[in-house]
Parts: structure tokens; sequence; C-alpha cells
């Protein structure tokens, strides 16, 4: 019983430490539903995304996914993927997993007015790097670039996939 009453008074200040709240302010434009704008180009896939808060407002989780339908060479493909962002100390780090087994540690970072948010992923040896960036395009547009770097000490991106999403209206 005292060994209990001991652990208890020990983590007591430390759990008390760890919930200060995180100002999440800079990520309230991006908070809600988004799709895809169909560009109308046959055999281009569709999607969309949804950034919420859970645990209480501790961390942000973002759901996509991506459409893509049979073509002659391939059969209809759904891409599905979950991203958790969460306050890492005084800076921004997210953990995201696909349905295709990949992991990626990202480092977060926003431009000066926060119209941007750059996803870089950590560096790790012999393995390629990638950055996911949105932009404010207007008060329901946002757009979206995903880039991939082959390994090397200094990351060349290359554009993988642009895209326009737009916020869905509850309704």
């Amino acid at each position: 019983m005292r060994l209990m009453i001991f652990l208890a008074a020990l983590l007591i200040p430390i759990c008390a430490a760890q919930t200060q709240k995180a100002d999440w302010s800079a990520w309230q434009y991006y908070v809600g539903e988004w799709v895809g704008e169909d560009s109308g180009a046959p055999g281009q896939g569709q999607g969309g995304y949804s950034f919420d808060f859970d645990l209480q407002g501790s961390i942000l989780v973002r759901k996509n996914y991506s459409e893509f339908p049979a073509t002659q060479k391939s059969p209809a493909y759904r891409h599905d993927d979950l991203m958790v962002i969460y306050p890492d100390g005084a800076v921004w780090s997210a953990e995201y997993y696909d349905n295709e087994g990949h992991v990626i540690h990202y480092a977060i970072a926003f431009n000066e007015d926060s119209t941007k948010v750059i996803f870089t992923s950590k560096p790790q040896k012999n393995t390629p790097s990638f950055r996911l960036t949105y932009t404010k395009q207007d008060q329901s547009h946002v757009k979206i670039l995903f880039e991939f770097a082959a390994p090397s000490a200094e990351p060349q991106f290359k554009p993988y996939i642009e895209a326009v999403a737009v916020r869905k209206v509850k309704g």
C-alpha cells in the first residue's frame, strides 16, 4: 500500500506537467472535412480527408483516402492513411501510417503568416524523404503538394501529387 501511495505521489506531478495545453490556433483553418476537386481527367483518382481533434484536444488526427478507378492495366484501388499530429515540446511532429504498410515520422513547420503548413519527413539513413505541404488558397480551398526525394544527404524534392481540396459544407 505504501508503495502505491509513493508511486501515485511521484506520478501526479509528472502527469500534471504534461497536461499543459498546446496552442492549436494555427491549425484551426484545417479542421473539418475536405474533398478533392475533380479534374475530370479519365483515370484520375478522387478522395478526401479530415482533420479532427481527439483525446480531449491533445492531438489532431488526419484521415485521408484516395480512390482510383480500374484501368486496362490495374484494378480499382483505394488508399487509406492516418496521421497523428501532436505538440512535441516547442515544435510539432506527426506520425503517418497507411494501408500499404508505410510509416513516416514528420517534423512540422508553418511559414511566417501560417498560410502554409509543411510536413517534412525526419531523416532516416538509406530511406526516401517526403514533404507534404498544405497552402491556404481562400476560406474554402487548400492546395496540396506531396513531394518525394531519393535517399541522399541533401534531399532534392520532386512533385509527386498536386491537388486542390475544397472544404465540405455541413448540411
